[in-house]
């Protein structure tokens, strides 16, 4: 059984949890541990314990131990692709995309490391010097979703890190096998012990220490709006900083003059890709009407050649739903829309077995049309393999209905309009656009983060990283 990390050493939990493969419900991936309050507690005070001594390590220091990290990271991207791949459903090619992000990610912030500097400049008196500078915040509570399971928490874990802070990394308890990896490789890359801790639990036992322990100082957190809000509320009462990823609902736009190939392509990987549970994902298509018809009926060309399957077997472009009450959502929003009067013109069953007869949580990815704005498929977020398309009259309609939304992460465009590329750019409410390619999809080495709904803090992810895991001190001295 695999244990939790506390204070340098490895712990065993009051339960455990049987962690099981999506694409064939009778493999077992692995048995871990499960904390429970008391041990969320130890590691706390592991990492409060450990912090005044790894905020004053040396650049050279943390640089080492995290570029360390991320080449073994980077030299196991295979064996760890396939852990991924086997116990959250996406594809192999995707998940070993997503370990080789991660590893790159640690790659990053290890040079951050060294380039953290600050500023000295002219005070407005004569004969003072003032330097600005920037220190870790404290201990940082890390809270990550199932769906990027190594990804999300190397682009938190990593910055912290990096620029001196101690960690408690709470993960989903879907997937710990990735999480549990990757504490792993960090035990043994160089940090001193208590400066990394794991410790997987249920949000109701884990969760709510780091809410309420005063000694976490920053809580990164990603996952749903509810739980969020949440977050935000209990980190804002006492005076901790937030750094929040939410939900998103990204539009899609199609006009006219877009190349058909290239927008199909982009809206397929969109809205299927990762079994569209992505925060990236675009299930909102909204298509111009000279191109509407044209465009749908390659998209439904395009999916049923789309094979649906054991995430890591050899050419399967759609691994299954991560397990079954995600099936159930995305069955229930499936419904609703039929029952709001949407066309299901493709997909939208479960499958219950794969080709070889696997049993496991498949579902055709599913597409709606003759959807108007105000459908709940079009409002709230399902995280499964659904995208419905909306028609749109023109360009000016198919922006307005892009911003008609609670949230604001991404959005994407297709066309060849220079005009309406650089319009969408500026006039799309969100925090990420992206002309001619999926909305999902980043670099690890720019910010990443919405606006409205989506997001509440600094940004994650390159140079911006720092304005959330840094605080800002200003000095004076008189000459």
């Amino acid at each position: 059984m695999k244990l939790n990390l506390i204070g340098g050493a490895w712990t065993e939990g009051p339960r455990s949890y049987r962690n099981i493969n999506p694409s064939d419900t009778r493999d077992v991936v692995g048995d871990y541990t499960v904390a429970g309050r008391e041990q969320a507690l130890d590691a706390v005070a592991a990492a409060h314990a450990a912090f005044p001594a790894w905020s004053l390590s040396t650049p050279q220091q943390r640089f080492d131990a995290l570029d360390a990290a991320g080449s073994e990271i980077l030299a196991r991207k295979a064996e760890l692709g396939d852990l991924l791949a086997r116990e959250e459903g996406k594809t192999l090619p995707e998940a070993v995309g997503e370990v080789v992000r991660a590893g790159n990610i640690f790659k990053f912030f290890a040079g951050e490391a060294l380039r953290t500097g600050g500023e000295v400049v002219p005070s407005v008196r004569p004969g003072v010097g003032v330097e600005v500078t920037r220190e870790p915040l404290g201990v940082i509570g890390i809270i990550t979703p199932w769906n990027f399971p190594i990804a999300i928490p190397a682009w938190k874990i990593a910055p912290a890190l990096a620029y001196g802070n101690c960690v408690v990394f709470k993960p989903a308890e879907l997937v710990p096998g990735s999480a549990w990896a990757l504490a792993d490789i960090l035990s043994r890359a160089g940090f001193p012990p208590g400066v990394f801790n794991l410790v997987m639990g249920r949000g109701s036992d884990v969760g709510a220490v780091l809410l309420e322990d005063e000694r976490i100082a920053g809580i990164s957190f990603t996952g749903s709006v509810a739980t969020g809000k949440r977050v935000a509320a209990a980190a804002v009462s006492r005076g901790a900083k937030v750094q929040l990823e939410m939900g998103g609902k990204n539009p899609f736009v199609v006009l006219d003059d877009a190349d058909l190939g290239v927008a199909v392509g982009a809206a397929i990987n969109s809205g299927f890709f990762s079994t569209g549970q992505r925060c990236t994902a675009s299930s909102r298509i909204i298509v111009t009407e000279g191109i509407h018809d044209r465009f749908v009926a390659a998209m439904v060309e395009r999916m049923a050649a789309l094979k649906i399957g054991d995430a890591r077997a050899a050419g399967t472009d759609i691994g299954p739903v991560v397990d079954d009450s995600q099936l159930a959502q995305d069955l229930e929003y499936i419904a609703i829309g039929q029952a709001e009067g949407a066309r299901l013109v493709a997909g939208g069953v479960a499958l219950g077995t794969n080709a070889d007869g696997a049993p496991g949580h498949y579902l055709t990815p599913a597409l709606f049309t003759e959807t108007t704005a105000s459908m709940r498929i079009n409002r709230e977020e399902i995280f499964g393999p659904v995208a419905s398309v909306l028609r749109a009259k023109n360009y000016d309609e198919a922006l307005a209905f892009a911003n008609d939304t609670a949230f604001g992460l991404s959005a994407g465009i297709a066309t060849t309009s220079l005009k309406y590329a650089t319009h969408f750019k500026r006039h799309a409410q969100a925090g990420m656009v992206m002309v001619n390619l999926p909305t999902a999809g980043v670099d690890y080495h720019v910010p990443f983060g919405g606006r409205k709904g989506s997001s509440y803090g600094p940004r994650e992810q390159g140079r911006y990283a720092a304005e959330f895991y840094t605080t800002v001190k200003t000095a004076y001295t008189l000459a």
